[in-house]
């Protein structure tokens, strides 16, 4: 009988990684819980897939501690961890059939050839290959590829699945529908799964938690809403989704209200937009926004809970359900994302004058010029 509840904890405590005189991790503590779906997100070069290979037992860290289960992963070899893993090369056996590839884990083992077979048929159906597994690897498409990977890894029933970018070369269609698949088998399984990627709407559609990472550190970790919602500094707002980012500079910061000003024009905020930035008057900042939270309104009194800014349609650009509108404002640019069939009458052409209104909720602010 498959056992659907094995699951795994994972804690990393304090873990650096350098070669030599660079470091590729800084310091890096993180708790995974058993059983979620957890994404390292971040861009080339910024450390996830280090910290993944660490976590396989591939590399020991230079300092710090990996435990899984409350267990210490010290000198523990890849084989004896509780994991399985996918990556983009897939290394399957081309000259073994799907059925082989995924029954030859558990041949190793030497399980008994009756639970081989009921296991290998179970995973073989769970990953959407019904029916194929007589079929040899050259014969399936690249999806179907993936999939067989995938069933290989799971049927040894790990704790713990390590993905290192498995759809980065698929199509567009084929992965999106592997990640809502994915999502489906992982939750089905209750396994722990970590993934690494640098595709932003991969992580989100995902996953439970992402690991925002760059330059070797974390710089947030959270669910994809809030890490969307609440940025916690100028890169995670910039790498995830789209914003609009205008220079500013403080001029009046206190317990209530904080006063900024842009070549947009003079920004009032609650002082809650600015409490954890610690912002005070003369820094230089980054007022930043996403695209969705621009609308378009009339000329007139702006209320108190939303940011008003007189500007200029200066280009219109149709992407069927939505249209992206540039705007010209003071001499900063500024984008909005709006559902096409809101325009009609409310943004006519290229070249009127219009209000635009910002929720001041949605608008955060972080110290720096966002370098």
């Amino acid at each position: 009988m498959i056992n659907e509840k094995k699951t795994g904890s994972i804690d990393v405590a304090g873990v650096s990684k350098s070669y030599g005189d660079t470091e590729v991790l800084r310091e890096v503590s993180l708790r995974i819980e058993p059983g979620s779906f957890v994404t390292l997100l971040g861009p080339s070069g910024c450390g996830k897939t280090t910290l993944l290979r660490l976590i396989a037992g591939f590399i020991e860290p230079s300092r710090g501690e990996i435990r899984i289960n409350g267990v210490s992963m010290a000198g523990v070899a890849t084989q004896n961890r509780p994991i399985g893993m996918v990556f983009q090369n897939l290394a399957l056996f081309p000259h073994l059939t799907v059925y082989e590839n995924v029954a030859y884990g558990l041949r190793l083992r030497k399980r008994p050839a009756a639970e081989i077979d009921q296991r290998v048929m179970r995973f073989i159906d769970l990953v959407g290959l019904n029916g194929l597994h007589t079929r040899r690897i050259n014969q399936l498409s690249g999806g179907q590829k993936q999939r067989v990977a995938l069933a290989r890894s799971l049927v040894l029933e790990p704790a713990i699945l390590l993905l290192d970018e498995p759809l980065s070369a698929l199509d567009l269609q084929l992965k999106k529908q592997l990640q809502v698949e994915l999502k489906r088998i992982q939750k089905s399984l209750g396994t722990t799964f970590i993934y690494v990627t640098h595709d932003q709407e991969e992580a989100t559609v995902m996953s439970d938690t992402i690991v925002v990472m760059n330059k070797g550190a974390l710089q947030q970790v959270g669910t994809p809403r809030q890490i969307y919602d609440k940025p916690a500094n100028f890169f995670v707002s910039r790498f995830i989704g789209d914003i609009n980012a205008l220079p500013g500079k403080v001029v009046r910061a206190d317990e209530k209200t904080a006063e900024i000003q842009s070549d947009a024009g003079v920004i009032r905020l609650p002082a809650a937009n600015l409490a954890a930035q610690r912002l005070s008057a003369g820094m230089d900042c980054m007022i930043c926004f996403r695209l969705e939270d621009v609308s378009v309104g009339t000329a007139g009194t702006d209320d108190s809970d939303r940011v008003g800014l007189s500007a200029r349609v200066t280009d219109i650009l149709p992407l069927g359900a939505v249209s992206r509108i540039s705007f010209m404002t003071g001499g900063e640019t500024i984008t909005s994302l709006m559902m096409t069939h809101d325009l009609d009458g409310r943004v006519p052409r290229v070249g009127d004058e219009c209000r635009l209104a910002i929720a001041s909720d949605r608008i955060h602010v972080f110290a720096g010029r966002g370098a």
